[in-house]
């Protein structure tokens, strides 16, 4: 018995179980990429027009990005507390809207149901917060991976939740908001006690390697399996009891990754000790900091290096420039022993510190990120919001195919961009943004494929983006730790998600949405129509062909190469911080 108790101690208090919970918790945070799915019902039920449903829209792109209260309240409660707080949310907003849409309550003005879509949604991002602080403390050393892959889960979400909704066959279309009301309030309650940090820093084990490549084959065949899945259900007519073998295999491939933890509680493998000489210990909230009087040496010679290294440092080769970095910090550490050397010390943190929200608010670096993820994000989530009127003006009869192929491309984007990214600072200490910085340059060229409008370009479009803009999620709030410190992440990552509705509002709902009508009253006018208004009784004014789309995806792909030079100065502006924080480790 005692064994038993040890053992489940030990798993309790494993940062791989909190992991592996996580990805479970965030695969209920995309309800917002179920939007598509839940908006034709409520506009058939409420008998709204598509210009009502466009600004439902943007209150769930709000929902899902302003985050500022669950950054602070991550860090003033308990995390399960923060948890509980975003289940209530996402319960009561789409309860409501349940409630609403099937005529059980009665309708309330569209600014009503506008909040209730907000705060529905918002509790998504107690949700994305939770997970991502929990978890890049407990593997502070493999922030790319873990951001890749919860943010590839939450990105995966909805087609998940969509087959689920498809194996339990429910006659009523309005039941697939009761299901995002209740489902993932239920998972996130339920799991809401394990995901916490538990001094993973502490927990390296010589199997984590092969554990994150054990995760990254789940991933790849979960996303291969839910593209058969759903060309097979689209393309065949197959009976329930079929669909729901699909969902249970889909079970099984989420359940999947709980043998890791399972596994490390059993083997017990000892920890490396080298390893864990290279990490400290994350400071907590609560403990306090070192006084001014006594300054640790490596963080003022880290922050002097940028100062008094000679410029042609930067030109040598990476291993060259290390030796060179590394004698120049040994001779400031002597000089600064001795007193022959006064080292200055800057107001505030140094980048690679912790920062709180406003000292990071005045830093360039900061808003280098937050402006390069504007353009990129921003431009890609246009294309996600308005891939229905997309295909239907090229003339495809089923959209929805390209909303789960999206759904599908930006889940391995996320997953990818944080392997990928990680690759480039562990084996080159090169700054994580050049990852970003590749994936502005693909979203561009695949704007370009969308501007053209040629037959079969919505699917390598639809790949391009999809892979590009998910790749933003896995290195920005990565890359946002390692240069702003994890001490007030909460805040942080959820003031860069605000970038998200700042581009939709801009990109999709002012200048897409008014090229799209502009060509569509052309098309009108010359079929000798006339129109007053956009639209005549409950048909919305049409645009056909590539037309509709083309000289918005050209802006849109100018903006991803803005947003490529403004990676690749923040590139060149970080180097020295990625050196220090990765060089040492890849001798």
């Amino acid at each position: 018995m005692a064994k038993v108790k040890e053992f489940m101690v030990m798993f309790f208090n494993n940062r791989w179980l909190v992991f592996v919970v996580a990805m479970w918790v965030q695969s209920c945070a995309g309800i917002g990429y179920l939007f598509g799915s839940l908006s034709p019902v409520i506009k058939s039920s409420l008998n709204y027009n598509q210009r009502q449903i466009a600004r439902l829209g943007v209150a769930k792109d709000l929902g899902d990005s302003v985050g500022f209260l669950a950054g602070t309240l991550s860090e003033i409660l308990p995390l399960w507390a923060a948890l509980l707080v975003g289940a209530i949310k996402n319960f009561i907003g789409y309860g409501w809207v349940w409630l609403i849409a099937t005529h059980r309550v009665p309708t309330l003005p569209l600014w009503v149901m506008c909040i209730l879509i907000f705060v529905g949604t918002n509790g998504e991002t107690y949700f994305n917060t939770v997970a991502l602080v929990a978890c890049v403390q407990n593997f502070p050393r493999s922030r790319g991976p873990v951001v890749g892959i919860l943010k590839g889960f939450a990105g995966l979400g909805g087609a998940i939740l969509t087959q689920i909704y498809a194996s339990i066959n429910w006659p009523d279309r309005a039941s697939l908001i009761f299901m995002v009301a209740v489902g993932p309030s239920m998972v996130v309650i339920s799991l809401m006690f394990i995901v916490r940090p538990v001094g993973g820093h502490k927990q390296l084990r010589s199997l984590d390697g092969s554990s994150f490549s054990f995760i990254y084959c789940v991933c790849l065949i979960l996303a291969a399996y839910l593209m058969g899945v759903m060309l097979v259900e689209d393309l065949l007519d197959l009976n329930q009891t079929i669909v729901r073998i699909f969902t249970l295999v889909l079970f099984l491939l989420v359940i999947a990754p709980i043998m890791i933890p399972i596994q490390m509680t059993l083997s017990r493998d000892p920890l490396d000790p080298k390893e864990e000489s290279l990490l400290a210990s994350p400071r907590t909230n609560n403990e306090p900091a070192k006084p001014e009087s006594e300054p640790d040496p490596n963080d003022f010679i880290f922050s002097e290096l940028e100062d008094e290294k000679p410029q042609e440092v930067d030109l040598l080769p990476a291993s060259e420039r290390q030796k060179k970095l590394a004698q120049l910090q040994a001779k400031l550490a002597q000089a600064a022993a001795r007193g022959a050397v006064r080292v200055k010390r800057r107001r505030g943190p140094h980048r690679g510190e912790d920062f709180t929200l406003t000292q990071a608010l005045v830093k360039a670096d900061f808003w280098l990120i937050f402006w390069s993820l504007l353009l990129g994000s921003g431009s890609g989530l246009t294309v996600i919001d308005n891939l229905g009127q997309m295909s239907q003006s090229l003339g495809y009869e089923k959209p929805h195919i390209f909303v789960s192929m999206i759904s599908i491309w930006n889940f391995l984007g996320r997953v990818g961009g944080g392997y990928f990214s990680e690759i480039v600072v562990r084996e080159y200490a090169y700054p994580r943004p050049v990852a970003m910085a590749v994936a502005q340059a693909v979203m561009a060229i695949g704007h370009l494929f969308f501007a053209m409008g040629w037959p079969g370009t919505m699917y390598i479009g639809t790949l391009l983006i999809g892979v590009g803009y998910g790749a933003h999620w896995a290195v920005v709030p990565a890359a946002t730790s390692e240069l702003f410190g994890l001490k007030k992440f909460g805040a942080l990552y959820n003031f860069m998600t605000l970038a998200n509705p700042a581009g939709s509002l801009v990109f999709s709902g002012l200048l897409a949405s008014s090229i799209y009508d502009r060509e569509a009253e052309k098309q009108a006018q010359h079929r000798n129509q006339r129109f007053d208004k956009l639209f005549v009784g409950d048909e919305p004014l049409k645009c056909e062909g590539s037309v509709c789309f083309c000289t918005t995806y050209i802006i849109m792909s100018a903006l991803c190469v803005i947003a490529v030079v403004l990676s690749m100065i923040l590139v060149r502006r970080t180097k020295v911080v990625y050196q220090h924080l990765y060089g040492k480790t890849r001798g």
